[in-house]
């Protein structure tokens, strides 16, 4: 399982009622059904990764996460988690409220736009960046913001969420392995991987 999915998992209380958020081929629920008896659903927009969820047992639904999300109720799980999708998502505010809404607790990570090799990339080529946290070409890349460890704890703050606990690690988009970094994280780190909550878990839908 890739390095931020084994930090998110190690999150989640045993027995949870889980919603995995572009789930892909469902490597993370399928581990916490195994090893923390978790009840998970997910939601995925690829047909095949969809198959291969069912093929191993993962409940899930296809279709798109903004859309979706919207149909369950208040505080129908446990966690809601939007792993490495943020940066693709338009409206995040909007879908982080609803996220809330639907989920007492919410872990999110995201690539850190701020990575030193990022502000070198800009600084001394003067291209959009390119690396293995960020694959694409500035035409054919599905992330259309860019975020940093900053950015997002000052947007946790503004919008008055609940940050419960935050990791910053050094890892590669699909890798197994990494380290988790605590001096100038926004600076050295690849990703960061938040845990949020409502202000007041009692006032329902509101951020």
């Amino acid at each position: 399982m890739r390095y931020d999915l084994q930090i998110i998992a190690s999150w989640i209380e045993p027995g949870s009622k889980v919603l995995d958020l572009g789930c892909g081929e469902g490597d993370l629920l399928s581990s916490l059904k195994k090893e923390k008896q978790i009840i998970g659903t997910g939601i995925e927009s690829s047909e095949e990764k969809v198959a291969i969820c069912i093929e191993r047992g993962v409940q899930v639904l296809q279709g798109d996460i903004t859309e979706e999300v919207v149909d369950y109720p208040d505080n129908a799980f446990d966690y809601v988690i939007l792993s490495q999708t943020l940066q693709q998502v338009y409206g995040p505010h909007k879908l982080i409220k609803e996220l809330l809404r639907v989920g007492r607790q919410i872990i999110v990570s995201f690539p850190n736009f701020s990575h030193w090799s990022i502000r070198l990339q800009i600084l001394f080529s003067g291209y959009a960046p390119k690396n293995r946290q960020l694959p694409y070409e500035w035409y054919d890349t599905p992330n259309i913001r860019v975020i940093t460890i900053q950015d997002f704890r000052r947007f946790v703050k503004n919008t008055g969420c609940r940050l419960i606990r935050e990791v910053a690690i050094n890892t590669h988009s699909h890798d197994l392995q990494g380290s988790i970094i605590t001096f100038l994280p926004n600076l050295r780190a690849t990703f960061g991987v938040f845990l949020v909550s409502r202000r007041n878990n009692g006032n329902k839908g509101q951020p």
